[in-house]
């Protein structure tokens, strides 16, 4: 069973190199010089009977943004005279190990992970343990769940002046908060969600707030989405074309006082090419209301109205409203695709580059 332990402030991590705590066996690190202002120290690691000296730039939380100042800073400044590089953190993982070595930086961490090269001497790289300082955050997973939507909506509008503007932003773009009365999103879950997105190099803060790497944000949504299953839900016969169940729909939602919008999977085609079998599946948080204000036939046997049950906000975010009726936000139908089939998957990448293209990342 592994031990997680509170992350070392950058003090600790001198300590720990002080009391010959951190090591690569049967590469040794011992430290030589505290005092330099440019380094937080310098150390001699000694392999097979062979030396090296590195300056080392310790940073406390192992977070994509900590990982890219510390390697930032050892690019930034000049080096002594035969002295190598060297970043220390409590967990470095295996693509920033490969990372470091592609640069000729070393890295060592508190796990037992690292690479240290002195060119002509000695290499050792060392990958596989697990991290026993998971960085903490007050929110479990900002790509999940309610808090999602604060990483979604750069993906409408990718950039804001203040938190308080996003807060806005949020909660203006939720359905749930104007026809089914969900309590709006606090101030202090959108900094938090931000700081997190700011320390995966997601959002940049320096001047206003702006998304950085919509790529790497559609990614961590997708690979944090869970599809909802198991959720109560009706199918039905109706009479009528696709034009016409969008208005009956619509009406009666609007009669029986409860928000309807279509699924991702039944909202492709307003931003992908792609054929889906005749059925029209809408997420709505009480579908008894609206099944009883609807003539038709329940059954599985060739419906084209599914009416599923749900008040997870997420999926009502970002709507997209066209003559009274919604649909899915591209970035729910692209997760939802995503979580489907490889013929879905391929039809996802449309979706993605709709979403890029809005955001004029591609021509």
């Amino acid at each position: 069973m592994n031990t997680f332990r509170k992350p070392p402030a950058e003090s600790d991590i001198i300590e720990r190199l002080r009391r010959g705590e951190v090591a690569l066996p049967p590469l040794r690190l011992k430290i030589v010089e505290t005092e330099r202002a440019e380094w937080d120290a310098v150390v001699v690691a000694s392999c097979g009977g062979q030396e090296a000296k590195f300056v080392v730039e310790c940073k406390a939380l192992s977070t994509p943004k900590g990982f890219d100042d510390a390697v930032r800073q050892l690019q930034n400044r000049p080096l002594p005279s035969g002295v190598l590089p060297m970043v220390i953190m409590p967990y470095l993982r295996e693509s920033q190990l490969q990372e470091l070595e592609a640069q000729g930086i070393s890295g060592v961490d508190l796990c037992g992970n690292g690479v240290v090269v002195a060119p002509g001497r000695f290499t050792v790289f060392r990958t596989g343990a697990k991290n026993q300082f998971p960085t903490y955050s007050p929110i479990k997973n900002i790509y999940r769940k309610n808090s999602s939507m604060v990483g979604r909506v750069f993906l409408a509008t990718p950039f804001f002046e203040s938190v308080q503007q996003i807060r806005e932003a949020v909660n203006a773009r939720n359905l749930l908060l104007s026809r089914w009365k969900r309590t709006p999103m606090g101030l202090s879950t959108v900094s938090k969600a931000l700081k997190v997105l700011e320390e995966d190099l997601i959002v940049d803060r320096s001047q206003g707030i702006r998304l950085l790497q919509p790529d790497k944000l559609l990614e961590s949504l997708k690979s944090n989405y869970v599809r909802p299953n198991n959720l109560p839900r009706i199918r039905l016969k109706l009479q009528g074309d696709r034009a016409t169940l969008l208005r009956l729909l619509t009406k009666q939602a609007g009669a029986a006082s409860t928000p309807v919008v279509a699924t991702g999977l039944s909202s492709v085609s307003r931003y992908a090419v792609m054929q889906r079998e005749d059925i029209l599946s809408v997420y709505c948080p009480r579908i008894v209301a609206l099944r009883d204000s609807l003539d038709g036939k329940e059954t599985d046997r060739f419906p084209n109205v599914e009416l599923i049950e749900t008040d997870e906000q997420p999926l009502y975010f970002d709507t997209q409203e066209a003559d009274g009726f919604f649909w899915a936000s591209p970035v729910q139908t692209y997760l939802e695709l995503m979580a489907g089939d490889k013929r879905d998957q391929e039809t996802a990448e449309q979706v993605k580059t709709y979403l890029l293209r809005s955001l004029g990342v591609m021509d």
